[in-house]
């Protein structure tokens, strides 16, 4: 009896120490296990962020750069009659390719994710009367300015529109991600007068301008420069543009925050090209005078 059980009192401690065993090399895998999967995900997440720094380094080692635009934005950036971009921008941007050594493409966005374009690598550039504010510097670095610019109130001529306060219950419109909303928004107490407390918001510019004439819109918030392009194409005297307005602005070129060396190499073209007389040539062909700064 004593030998069967002692026998059962052996077996019984090499089974548990068996167990033990096991318990203990399986916790030695997964710690080695885990210890792997953090390794790696650590060399991943270094690799990512080399990655993110070779693009950086290496978006002035491409041949082309691509600028991000509105194709609408007379007279900034534009399509002529013969289908071809052109423009203020355009030729700017031109300009100061060629002193960077670079060629250039133009490629038509949605204005309203024209950040989204930039940092997913799409577009180098936001070069298309793009409009300097404290929200957008946290998203990109901006070049020199080169342009001011205003948030005018447009309306037709005869409209009894003549200050803000006219503008209660009035339907007002504005382009889609624009600065001229930002603008507006900036004054709660305007807006809340506005027809359903909103403007009508649209894709572009021109779609804004022609619901003006067609009498859709009462009033249109709008940029300066863009604004007076366009009634000069089509009668200034069939508008009337208010004295008040929803602020001044600059315009910049919008580059990736991490693509130093570019920003560093726009300033440098164009202090280069404002000092040679380039930019005003520049100006007064679409403009009539030097308005750059």
């Amino acid at each position: 009896m004593r030998l069967k059980s002692l026998l059962k009192q052996v077996t019984t401690f090499s089974v548990v120490g068996l167990l033990a065993f096991g318990l203990a090399g399986c916790s030695v895998d997964n710690s080695v296990k885990e210890s792997k999967e953090t390794a790696a995900t650590t060399d991943n997440q270094v690799s990512e962020g080399t990655d993110n720094q070779q693009a950086a380094s290496n978006v002035l080692d491409k041949d082309t750069l691509i600028i991000g635009l509105d194709d609408t934005f007379a007279p900034m950036g534009f399509k002529d009659e013969k289908g071809e971009i052109v423009g203020f921008d355009v030729d700017l941007a031109k300009a100061v390719a060629e002193k960077l050594g670079k060629k250039i493409e133009f490629q038509p966005i949605d204005w309203s994710m024209k950040e989204t374009e930039l940092k997913s690598g799409n577009i180098d550039f936001i070069w298309n009367g793009y409009s300097i504010t404290d929200e957008r510097k946290e998203q990109v670095a901006f070049g020199t300015p080169y342009l001011k610019n205003r948030q005018i109130i447009i309306t037709l001529a005869d409209s009894p529109i003549n200050t803000k306060a006219d503008l209660k219950d009035k339907v007002v419109g504005a382009q889609t991600g624009s600065t001229a909303v930002d603008a507006i928004e900036t004054e709660p107490e305007v807006l809340a007068t506005f027809k359903d407390g909103k403007p009508v918001t649209y894709e572009t510019n021109n779609d804004v301008l022609m619901d003006l004439e067609a009498g859709r819109l009462d009033a249109v918030v709008a940029d300066e420069i863009i604004v007076k392009y366009y009634i000069s194409k089509k009668g200034a005297e069939k508008y009337k543009i208010l004295d008040e307005d929803f602020g001044e602005e600059e315009y910049g070129v919008g580059m990736r925050k991490e693509d130093t060396a570019l920003v560093e190499a726009f300033n440098k073209a164009y202090a280069e090209l404002k000092q040679e007389g380039k930019l005003a040539e520049i100006s007064k062909t679409w403009f009539g005078d030097d308005i750059t700064q």
